[in-house]
């Protein structure tokens, strides 16, 4: 892994918050609002990839109800051999639409074939993560910069794709309209290298407002 290259974790995670609060005063009125945002770490792994490959373009509820019935029909031992087990009509049956069928058996396929090591990404440099997972049809940047952002923790892992952090960020930076990625992009200049904690802060203020 590249020596710059930052990992959150729970000892330095509320030094970053301060960190950006202490930057960017927008950023800084949403935690004097709703409080310091969650961590959100979900383990690293085959099953974690799959979850966020069911929550492409689809609510969250949606893809956990998904996952869980996965879950549920694997069994013990959620692996990429045990995934490859199931039938097309048992995956549809979880609520697998044709195409992330498609998607998640070839990254089961990757993993069992070699093709894909996901215990070596941990590693590598963001930017090399990213073009390891991107190999894959079906994992696209949003999928990959989530799992930098959750998986690895990554603490600049910033997923400008991702639905709830354009609205967020329209909102918290109060501007007229939602912004593009490539805007997004540019408004989180300002936050490197912890794009990965303004995301958590952003997230935090959207659903705070939404609850």
């Amino acid at each position: 892994m590249q020596n710059e290259t930052l990992i959150i974790t729970e000892e330095n995670y509320q030094d970053f918050i301060r960190a950006l609060c202490d930057r960017d005063r927008d950023l800084r009125n949403v935690v004097e609002n709703f409080g310091e945002p969650p961590i959100w770490i979900r383990p690293a792994g085959f099953p974690t990839l799959v979850h966020i490959v069911l929550e492409q373009q689809v609510s969250l509820a949606s893809a956990r109800a998904a996952y869980e019935k996965l879950k549920r029909a694997i069994g013990e031992g959620f692996t990429p051999e045990s995934f490859l087990r199931l039938s097309d009509d048992e995956l549809k049956s979880c609520g697998f639409s044709r195409q992330k069928i498609a998607y998640t058996r070839n990254l089961a396929s990757a993993i069992v074939s070699g093709d894909l090591d996901l215990t070596a990404l941990e590693n590598l440099s963001d930017d090399a993560v990213k073009k390891e997972l991107i190999k894959l049809k079906g994992i696209g940047r949003w999928t990959a910069d989530v799992y930098l952002l959750m998986c690895l923790c990554r603490a600049d892992a910033f997923p400008v794709g991702d639905l709830g952090l354009i609205v967020g960020a329209q909102e918290v930076k109060n501007l007229e309209q939602r912004p593009t990625p490539d805007e997004l992009e540019l408004i989180g200049e300002i936050w490197k290298p912890l794009r990965a904690v303004a995301a958590r802060i952003i997230w935090h203020h959207y659903l705070s407002r939404r609850n």
